[in-house]
């Protein structure tokens, strides 16, 4: 009688320790898998974000540099100095993503004009300092342009992670949001009209890319 009324004990404690068992194997594994899954992502892109940030740091840093070697000759071409300065101004100053994504397509804008307006000084062009300073900024773009498609790849995925079932749940629960992509504008590759002096005339494109 006494084995009997133990062996019922043992079963009452059996049931709802194996349905816990039950509830942690089919709600709480996965949720804990989704969310280290989420992590995983996050992190990817926050390191793709790091690796495209210090190439778009290593073309601000050329700038200087370049407009230096420039400038003497440039004279009537200040505007152009000016926006440069404030885009990388306004690089230096950002807090967000977007911020720092709308300042580099600033950036290059004005190094798309200013290499538009270098194409047409001889004494530039032949320049080995600019030239090298050219070479130098070119293979940064490059790059930067990989690094962007990283990045870009990275953000897609997590994006798309976030929105689907049941990492959705678990995004929201826990304050995972969308990041931005990073879009070059429309026009930042095509040269605007250079005034020289003389006619206007649109350059071929010299936006590094």
């Amino acid at each position: 009688m006494v084995a009997s009324l133990s062996s019922l004990r043992s079963r009452r404690w059996f049931v709802p320790v194996a349905i816990l068992a039950g509830v942690l194997l089919v709600v709480v594994l996965p949720l804990i898998g989704s969310y280290n899954g989420l992590v995983d992502r996050e992190a990817a892109a926050d390191q793709s974000f790091a690796d495209l940030d210090a190439q778009l740091q290593r073309r601000n840093d050329l700038i200087p540099n370049l407009v230096a070697a420039v400038r003497g000759i440039l004279n009537q071409e200040q505007a152009v100095f000016g926006e440069l300065a404030r885009a990388r101004a306004a690089y230096s100053g950002a807090t967000t993503p977007e911020q720092r994504f709308a300042a580099s397509n600033q950036i290059e804008a004005g190094l798309g004009r200013l290499l538009a307006i270098v194409e047409n000084f001889p004494q530039l062009r032949s320049s080995e300092n600019v030239r090298d300073l050219q070479v130098q900024l070119e293979g940064t773009e490059n790059r930067v342009a990989q690094a962007r498609r990283d990045y870009n790849g990275a953000v897609t995925g997590y994006n798309a992670g976030i929105r689907r079932f049941p990492r959705s749940l678990v995004a929201g629960i826990f304050g995972f949001d969308r990041k931005p992509l990073f879009q070059a504008n429309a026009g930042a590759r095509e040269a605007p009209q250079v005034d020289l002096g003389n006619t206007p005339t649109t350059t071929p494109s010299t936006a590094l890319r």
